[in-house]
Formats: structure tokens, sequence, C-alpha cells
């Protein structure tokens, strides 16, 4: 077996110092680590030079209980912990990991069992992966966030959620659920500085803007087949066009998400129009005589939020309710992007998005295919390997073209009822309930190669 992963156990500071490390014989052999000298331990941002003791017939390490509280660790009397381990003759460090920094949008210190609200359970599924792969997780928000960046108070789970100080981590996921958030003066400083002082690797390093994404893709030849037609809505003659080119326009706004203040704009007789709105307990029509009414009541929300006009598409059906697919694509313990997770998702009574958190359902790819209006004349055994594959090209049109890094992207795509492949958006903070994949265990895929990637990145 490779000596890459170590149990280490806490013990007391009285029977061992501060700057020593017992580590097994077959540890120090496998990775020619000297013997009674001092090496740089590194954990996150923490640097520490420690002596190495070699211990015969003893598969573990034994740090003290200080040099467990410098790095985060919980004391003795706790389970140990599993760590990824690697020495490099060459620069003397010995390195433990990955540490890995979960920036979440908020905590609720209040309710100990479920200081992160609706995603705890997500929080101790990722503790879980990580015991099982040898990495270590803690968990901050904004507000944790101190003058020195080198490191950050955060929660840890010890046979229950505790607040403790942990070193800057090697690996940032950021989780932030708002621009506000991201965009804040001391997160953008944290990620830059942990960057430029220890190269912590940020992943989903930023929002999407829904014209970002289509202007960068538009560049790509091999992606233009999957767009539909889309422009930021800056004023009437923008409208005039897309409504005199297309049946139905969709406005989206820029920085939206979950299927909240969608607009379908439809012309009724060649004269009016109706405006569908995406409201919470179901579609709200509104007519207007002419275009440029609908625009004049447009033009007030314009001043707030931002539009993307998209042509709207003849997408497949069952009974009458949209179907669309949202494809999880993530990076590998390679590197590479892979399909984690597609599901189609069908809109909910009422509704023409098809969002959980707007009723919509929940199916397999072929379930779907099966019950909708796809043409006769679509081979629907293909329908699965041609969203797979326009969803990986996507993913990788997205990392050549916009320049921020990116471990996992939610996907969303449409067929149409010609069997086309249609981009509708991207989302660079998938939600993890509207892509779970079905009849999953207690850890899901998902989460297990969020873990390998961070090891990926981080070299362990």
């Amino acid at each position: 077996m490779l000596k890459t992963k170590v149990a280490i156990q806490v013990i007391s500071s009285d029977k061992l110092p501060e700057d020593t490390i017992m580590l097994g014989e077959s540890y120090i052999r496998y990775w020619k680590i000297p013997r009674g000298q001092h090496v740089r331990l590194k954990f996150g941002s923490l640097r520490q030079h420690v002596k190495i003791i070699p211990v015969a017939r003893f598969s573990g390490m034994r740090v003290s209980q200080s040099l467990a509280k410098k790095m985060g660790l919980p004391a003795a009397g706790s389970d140990r912990h599993h760590l990824r381990l690697h020495y490099k003759p060459g620069t003397g460090v010995l390195s433990l990991g990955p540490l890995i920094g979960v920036l979440i949008s908020r905590d609720f210190p209040m309710t100990p069992d479920k200081p992160f609200g609706s995603i705890t359970m997500f929080c101790k599924e990722l503790v879980e992966a990580c015991k099982a792969q040898g990495a270590f997780v803690f968990f901050f928000a904004p507000h944790h966030i101190g003058a020195d960046t080198s490191s950050v108070q955060g929660w840890i789970y010890a046979g229950g959620w505790k607040q403790t100080t942990m070193p800057a981590p090697d690996v940032v996921n950021n989780r932030l659920t708002t621009r506000k958030l991201e965009n804040s003066e001391s997160v953008q400083r944290f990620l830059r500085e942990t960057k430029q002082s220890h190269s912590t690797i940020v992943f989903n390093e930023k929002f999407l803007d829904k014209t970002e994404v289509f202007d960068a893709l538009k560049a790509d030849e091999n992606l233009t087949r999957y767009l539909p037609e889309s422009h930021l809505l800056r004023n009437y003659a923008t409208l005039r066009s897309m409504c005199g080119k297309h049946a139905n326009v969709f406005l989206k706004p820029v920085r939206g998400s979950l299927g909240k203040g969608i607009i379908r704009v439809s012309n009724l007789d060649g004269s009016s129009y109706q405006a569908l709105h995406a409201t919470p307990t179901g579609s709200k029509k509104t007519t207007y005589a002419s275009l440029a009414k609908l625009y004049a009541s447009l033009s007030v929300k314009m001043k707030s939020v931002r539009y993307q006009i998209q042509q709207g598409l003849q997408l497949i059906e069952i009974q009458k309710r949209p179907v669309d697919f949202r494809a999880l694509v993530q990076k590998n313990a390679s590197g590479n992007w892979v399909i984690t997770s597609i599901v189609a998702r069908t809109a909910g009574s009422q509704h023409f998005v098809s969002n959980l958190a707007r009723g919509g359902t929940l199916s397999t790819v072929s379930a779907a295919v099966a019950k909708s209006n796809l043409s006769t004349s679509v081979n629907r055994l293909d329908t699965s390997g041609r969203l797979r594959s326009a969803a990986l090209q996507i993913a990788k049109g997205i990392e050549e073209h916009i320049p921020a890094h990116f471990g996992e992207l939610g996907i969303d795509l449409a067929l149409d009822t010609n069997g086309k492949v249609w981009l509708l958006e991207v989302n660079s903070k998938p939600s993890k309930n509207d892509n779970t994949p079905l009849n999953e265990g207690k850890i899901r895929p998902s989460v297990r190669m969020m873990i390998q990637y961070a090891r990926y990145v981080a070299g362990f």
C-alpha cells in the first residue's frame, strides 16, 4: 500500500514537545524523511519546523496537543484524523492535507446542531467524504474573516459542530450565494491575499452573468450551434427586433437564479402581446395592446434589473409542461471535466420554468424523453449521449473563454421537439438540491468528486 495516508493521534504536550513528531518507521523509509532532523511541516498556511522521531512497528503519526491546536485539529480523546501526507526532499517540506475551507454565506451559532441552516446536511456529507479520502474540511462565513488572513475562524465537526481557529486553507470552495457577499471587501481581500501568500487555490471563484456566458461562448464556433439567439436587452429596438423574429422570447434577469423574475413575451395576434411572469405561486399574465406599451412597463423594471433577451424555443413537454435538463459537470481527480449527473426537470403545474424551487419535478433523462412529445422521427436512445456531449463541450468552453477557476458547473440544457440540443444557462454555484442524483446513497458522487478535485489541485 502506498504510504500517502496517515492516522494522526493527538497526545498530551507533557509527553511530546510541540516541535517533535513521532512517525511510523515505514513512512520514513517510503518518503526518505531524514531521521532525527528538523523538517518544515506544512498544513494549509501553517509552517512549523519539527523534528521527526521514527517509531518501529507503528503505522501512524503522533503530534502534541499544542501543535494540533495550531493546526485546528481536535485534541486528545477525539477520533484519530486521517490525512494525506507527502514529503519533498528537495525542499525539506512535509505536507499534510489537503485542508479545505468551504466559504458559506452565513452561520447560525445559536443552533449548534444545525449551524448552517438548510445546507447543514450537505456540510456533514462533506465532512464524511473528507474523512474517507484523508482530507480535512472546515466551514467559514465572511464575518469570520479577520485582519490576519493567515488564519480564519471556522466550524469543524468533532462529535458535534465546534468553532475554532484554522490556518488559511490549501483550497477554498466558494459556496457564497450572493454577489454582494462575494464582492465584499473582506472576502476579496482574503481570497487575494491567501492566493498570493499561501498559494491557496480558489474554485468556483465567481458568479456567472448570463450575458457574460453567451457573449463568451459566441466566440467559439464549435459551441454556437447550442446557443439560442440572445442579447442584453438595452433598448426598445432590441425587443422589437427579437419579437419580429421569434413568436416567443424570454427575458431573464442577467443575475437571476432559481427561475426568479423570468418573463415570457408572446405575440398574440400581430399587434398585442402577452407577458407571462414567473412567480413563486404560478404564472401571472398581463396583456398589452402594443409592444411599445409592454416595453414601457418593462422599462420601469429595467432601472434596477438588467435583462438578457433570449429566443423562445419549442421545448419538449410532458402533458403541456416544459422539460429541461440539469447537467452537473465537475473536475475530477485528474483535473478533467466529467458529467457527474444529468437529470430531467419538468415544470410544475401553472409554471413555465422547471426549477425545483418553482414546483418542478425530477426524473431520469430516459423517463422524461419517453413521456414527452419529442418527434417520433428523432432517435430517443441517442438523446442522453448528445446532452452529455453538449454539457462537456460547454464546460470546456466556459473554462477557455472566461478567466476564472471553476471546479463544478450546473449546465441547463433543453431539447426542442425536433431533438436539437440548446443551452439555457450556466450556473457556477449549482444548488445542492436542484441537481441531486436520484436514489443515491449517503455520500453523493458529486460530493466525493469535489474532494477528489480539491486533492488534485492541492497536490495530494
